[in-house]
């Protein structure tokens, strides 16, 4: 587990460093955007990734794990949007939006352990493929979800599942860097 943890915040470090830098470049004008909004966002680049593992063309440039980033900041972006009031405002300082991408990295990577644990770290042993039909079903939840008004009967959440596919497109980003 421990060579897990060190690999997991590698990927998660390249994710923060460009998150905080694309913030000074452009502030957090992400904040305009509804979750739904992310979440479509999410479904492109998780669409993107599927096409180009599918056909092995890459016409636009940017690789298979730029996108896997993409979708780790996007799932950090939608978490914060569930939490983050209008009366926040919609700029955030730098320090403060750094503030709220680690408390939502700290939860995921803590639920990350707990499942890694019980699940043997089962992952290792996934096609990169798997983990990003994974994260397309999980986008298709979310969309139902939000159809539903956030009202689930006795499935988890919206966060738990934006949760689950940050931790997919990290453990992606360890596998392709394998």
């Amino acid at each position: 587990m421990e060579h897990t943890l060190k690999q997991y915040d590698e990927a998660l470090e390249k994710c923060r460093d460009i998150f905080l830098k694309k913030t000074a470049d452009y502030g957090t004008a992400w904040r305009v955007l509804r979750p739904k909004s992310l979440t479509d966002q999410i479904f492109i680049k998780a669409q993107r990734i599927r096409t180009i593992e599918e056909t092995g063309e890459n016409k636009v440039g940017e690789d298979v794990q730029d996108e896997f980033i993409g979708i780790v900041n996007y799932c950090i972006m939608a978490q914060l949007q569930l939490e983050l009031s209008d009366a926040e405002g919609m700029e955030l300082s730098l320090e403060r939006t750094k503030e709220l991408y680690e408390s939502k990295a700290t939860l995921t990577r803590d639920l990350m352990i707990k499942k890694n644990t019980d699940y043997g770290e089962a992952w290792r042993d996934m096609r990169v493929s798997s983990l990003t039909d994974l994260i397309l079903m999980k986008i298709l939840r979310i969309r139902q979800i939000e159809d539903n008004k956030g009202k689930t009967i006795m499935s988890e959440g919206i966060d738990a599942n934006y949760q689950d596919m940050m931790n997919y497109a990290l453990f992606a980003l360890i596998r392709l860097n394998e």
